[in-house]
């Protein structure tokens, strides 16, 4: 059973892990794995925070650039998350073991600590002459789409 996440903060608490999975004659399913610390601030009624009932949990983005991904992503960024909480369970020297686990369908870095961002050039800037008429957008869409998502 899974619990839908809506925009869950929380800080990187590790270097983002990336994996690639063989998927038949098909391109490789890519992976971007983070432990995330999502914080419970409650003001603490002298001007600061205090943190009350915050957790960690492994998130898990399966997505087509989650290699360029598991490189932007840093330790200590502050992320909103969205996509479904699981309960990972796996037995390891005969004892059960669970964990609270995260498959996002979306992970966005928030403003907090930036010191300046960079954009590369689009791809229809990168693509189009001024001669040719640039292509209409396009949705950009995971290439592993949530299934709770509609279309």
């Amino acid at each position: 059973m899974s619990t839908p996440v809506q925009g869950w903060e929380g800080n990187i608490g590790s270097t983002p892990e990336f994996k690639e999975f063989a998927n038949g004659n098909k391109d490789p399913r890519r992976l971007m794995r983070a432990n995330v610390y999502f914080d419970n601030s409650i003001p603490d009624g002298k001007g600061g925070y205090e943190d009350r009932g915050g957790f960690w949990a492994n998130v898990e983005w399966w997505h087509k650039d989650a290699e360029h991904y598991s490189h932007l992503f840093q330790k200590g960024m502050r992320v909103i998350v969205s996509g479904r909480a699981v309960m990972d369970r796996w037995e390891k020297d005969g004892e059960e073991n669970a964990a609270l686990k995260v498959q996002a369908s979306r992970v966005a870095i928030l403003p907090h600590r930036i010191a300046s961002v960079s954009l590369s050039p689009s791809q229809s800037q990168s693509s189009t002459s001024r001669d040719q008429p640039s292509p209409q957008p396009t949705p950009d869409f995971d290439e592993y789409p949530d299934p709770d998502r509609p279309f």
